[in-house]
């Protein structure tokens, strides 16, 4: 199991969590600029937004909006609304959540709430208490008033 978490961003020590300089030592920056981590000791009540992704292994409350994906570890407690492009739930979720492409639901997340997004799946066990909408992104369109001016060129 420990293979399918890291695949999923998650990491089972806090060794393979821990940033490395080349020479072996710890350092305090991110391994991943683009990636804000609440840890499982901590709580957080406020406002995330920006370019990113954001894992939650601890509690927050508020909002949340990024431009990456979210990630509610197993044991993360989440009372917020949440906009992301997606968003992999483990943990509880209480809120409203739009995910402009995908929101996953593993077998031990609890999700309470709306739900919209692009695509849906909610494995075997987890727990779904609220109203879903799925909206599939609308097409490009090639603009009327430039098929025009071609006939125009005559």
């Amino acid at each position: 199991m420990g293979g399918v978490w890291r695949f999923l961003g998650f990491s089972g020590s806090s060794e393979e969590a821990a940033p490395r300089a080349p020479g072996g030592a710890s350092i305090g920056a991110p391994a991943d600029p683009g990636r804000a981590v609440l840890g499982s000791g901590l709580a957080l009540r406020g406002e995330i937004s920006g370019e990113g992704d954001f894992h939650i292994f601890g509690r927050f409350e508020g909002e949340i909006d990024v431009s990456g994906r979210v990630v509610v570890d197993e044991a993360a407690q989440v009372d917020a609304n949440i906009n992301a492009a997606s968003i992999l739930i483990a943990g509880k979720v209480r809120g409203n959540l739009s995910a402009t492409t995908h929101l996953d639901i593993l077998p031990t997340g609890v999700l309470t709430g709306t739900l919209k997004a692009g695509s849906f799946s909610a494995a075997e066990g987890s727990s779904v208490k609220g109203e879903i909408w799925l909206e599939r992104a609308e097409p490009v369109r090639v603009s009327e008033q430039g098929a025009d001016e071609g006939e125009h060129r005559r």
